[in-house]
């Protein structure tokens, strides 16, 4: 039975020595969840639990073997692992152990603590844990004690001397660039195995076909290997030919600037993984090299991969295991990811070409028309400019558009007023972090000049106009800004909403009027809700003594007999219908005080005719537009109408043959809007 029990221990010794594998970083596990500290001597190593655990020792025991610490970057050298076991009986209160180093003739010593992290029993009866490992010199006695925190009484103490390990082969080599190789020398002596290898964390990974190749050269003798990429981690091992023989590695471009140049983006391979539904940005890196660069957004003029890409500020994404994620960003082909190494950096746009909206734009009239489609729920804000120097920044007001959460896909529209010839829009996602911003400028080309100029013409005469009726929306005399004017229409047709916007515009910069609009304020009302801002609206321009002006047309009366169908039959009105709540709001106020104090209709004469407007509303101060113009504008000031000589002279007659032409050939016959929000 002797020679069992003898092959059986030195089959156990050998498995605890575990010599095989090179140690690549610190490292402690153990069988408890545990932290580990160290003083300056060792850098501190992870404290984890073993994935595959090895043969447990018998308590209490404290043994040494020797391995190789083989650091990235650094040449491999020897070093003491140690192993422990305590029973856990006698370890009642103990918090942590605390290891001490001494490697004499050098008097180098070193410390380390491990740490229970949790103040129970572990579900061990013994504490086993190893610590990989103590780096020493060939030759050298290390002397090693534990005791525990705090101190019981238990000491544990042995001493190991470092075998002196063998050279390893030796080799030279040379980079011939023009030909993509490095050329391997083996000096005169004994053949070698060498290859060209991609070091990794803990193995040096072979190339992949064709360029893998593993040669024996004889002494003396050298030998070409190609390579695919030139990148930081490209190493030349050379071993000699019998089974688990010395390894010799040398990794000559980890200081090669070459090496960080546009090869190293060429090996790496990207996985687009973004996605709109999430308004995520997603990619995961396959690498040769373990690299973990630094991935920030940036932005494409053009779709060209030639083209400059523009950092956007505060974009890092973050990372884990080189996947690369940002959140709340509009996932665009042209708004992409910059990955910075070192002193070089790559740019990678995502792969599909589809986005989640489009937008296109016409021009009618005094306006420019947006038209939006989205496949995902989103908020889109868009601003005029004017372009400087290859730049175009937005000017105030914004225009915002929602498509709330559960609707289903289809058209926006956003009317925007054009005050400058030539005037671009940007337009983008408000809801995200990050969007970018495109820039439509619409083609005045000769078939729209004629009508844009009319349009230009009839904005200049009611800016004229109104001018001359200034007064109208200033403040009194000590009373802080002027008065606001809440802005109800049925969006019945293109051209009534065209008219409702030019005037609306007109009101707000050539009299300083504060205009109230939902198209202005969609982002607003998709936030608030339709009804409460309508409310809202309302109950601010009651308290600043404004006015609600209730511009009328055909669509709006067919709209007001729905809803009077509708309060009779006890139907519940529309969450979303803010013309029928308006309606239900003047019906209230016209009820209670017998008129509707604070409200004015006014209707434009080419859409609509006094016929048109219900008998309920007609005890409302009732306007005809354009002719009836300047006492609209009284009306809104709340005083008689300003003098004939300003208000009903040439400039009176000139805006009424500009409004009859405007939309008269040049203007679309009235037809559904379908998609446009309104009021």
């Amino acid at each position: 039975m002797g020679r069992p029990v003898l092959f059986a221990a030195a089959l156990l010794q050998l498995l605890l020595a575990g010599t095989g594998t090179a140690v690549t970083r610190l490292r402690v596990t153990a069988n408890f969840e545990c932290r580990a500290t160290a003083d300056s001597t060792l850098s501190r190593p992870r404290c984890r639990r073993p994935a595959r655990p090895g043969p447990p020792l018998e308590p209490p025991a404290l043994w040494l073997g020797q391995t190789r610490l083989c650091l990235p970057g650094q040449r491999c050298q020897p070093c003491l692992r140690v192993r422990l076991a305590l029973p856990a009986a006698e370890l009642r209160g103990v918090r942590g152990l605390q290891l001490s180093f001494l490697e004499l003739g050098s008097n180098r010593a070193g410390r380390l603590q491990v740490w229970q992290r949790q103040h129970r029993e572990p579900s061990s009866s013994t504490w086993q844990v190893q610590f990989d490992c103590f780096p020493a010199e060939n030759g050298r006695q290390v002397l090693v004690s534990l005791r525990t925190i705090p101190d019981r009484g238990l000491v544990l103490s042995r001493s190991h001397l470092v075998a002196t390990e063998q050279p390893g082969p030796v080799f030279t080599h040379t980079w011939i660039p023009e030909v993509r190789a490095i050329e391997v020398q083996v000096p005169e002596g004994p053949a070698l195995m060498v290859r060209l290898c991609y070091q990794l964390a803990l193995e040096c990974e072979e190339l992949p076909r064709p360029f893998h190749r593993q040669v024996l050269v004889p002494g003396g003798h050298h030998v070409s290997l190609p390579y695919e990429f030139l990148v930081p981690c490209l190493c030349i091992e050379a071993s000699y030919p019998h089974h688990d023989s010395l390894r010799s590695k040398h990794c000559p471009f980890q200081d090669q600037p070459a090496a960080y140049g546009p090869e190293l983006w060429s090996s790496v391979r990207f996985h687009d993984y973004s996605t709109s539904s999430k308004d995520q940005m997603a990619m995961v890196l396959s690498a040769s090299c373990p690299l973990h660069p630094r991935a920030t957004l940036c932005w494409r003029e053009m779709a060209a991969k030639t083209a400059s890409c523009h950092d956007v500020p505060n974009s890092t994404a973050s990372e884990e295991d080189q996947a690369y994620t940002l959140d709340k960003v509009d996932v665009h082909p042209q708004l992409c990811f910059r990955f910075s190494y070192r002193n070089s950096s790559h740019v990678e746009c995502p792969h599909r070409p589809e986005t989640a909206w489009n937008v296109s734009v016409s021009v009618r009239g005094l306006q420019l028309h947006l038209h939006l489609t989205s496949s995902v729920p989103a908020a889109f804000s868009a601003a005029l400019c004017q372009r400087q120097g290859g730049q175009c920044e937005p000017e105030a007001p914004l225009y915002t558009v929602t498509r709330p959460e559960g609707s289903a896909p289809g058209e926006l529209a956003l009317l925007l007023p054009v005050e400058v010839l030539g005037s671009c829009v940007l337009v983008w996602r408000s809801d995200v972090r990050f969007a970018r911003k495109q820039l439509l400028c619409p083609d005045v080309s000769r078939r729209h000049f004629g009508l844009l100029g009319l349009a230009l013409a009839l904005g200049l005469v009611v800016t004229v106009l109104l001018l001359n009726c200034r007064s109208t929306c200033r403040p009194a005399d000590g009373a802080p800004g002027g008065r606001p004017v809440l802005l109800l229409y049925s969006p019945d047709s293109e051209e009534h909403l065209g008219l409702v916007c030019a005037l609306a515009e007109r009101l707000r910069a050539g009299l300083g009027c504060d205009v109230r609009l939902d198209l202005w304020e969609a982002g607003g009302v998709g936030r608030a809700g339709a009804l409460p801002w309508l409310y809202a609206q309302r109950g601010r321009v009651g308290r600043q003594r404004g006015t609600v002006l209730l511009l009328w047309s055909r669509g709006s009366t067919r709209l007001f007999r729905r809803w009077r169908v509708g309060t009779t039959d006890g139907t519940p009105g529309d969450a979303h219908d803010v013309f029928g709540a308006a309606m239900a709001c003047l019906h209230g106020e016209l009820g209670t005080a017998g008129r509707g104090g604070g409200w004015v209709l006014a209707y434009f004469s080419r859409l609509c005719s006094p016929r048109d407007v219900p008998r309920p509303l007609r005890p409302l101060p009732t306007y005809r537009l354009p002719r009836q113009l300047p006492g609209l504008l009284g009306a809104l000031r709340g005083s008689p109408p300003a003098p004939r000589r300003y208000c009903r002279g040439t400039a009176g007659r000139l805006l009424h043959r500009l409004l009859q032409a405007g939309t008269g050939e040049d203007s679309p016959p009235p037809q559904p809007l379908g998609a446009a929000a309104g009021t």
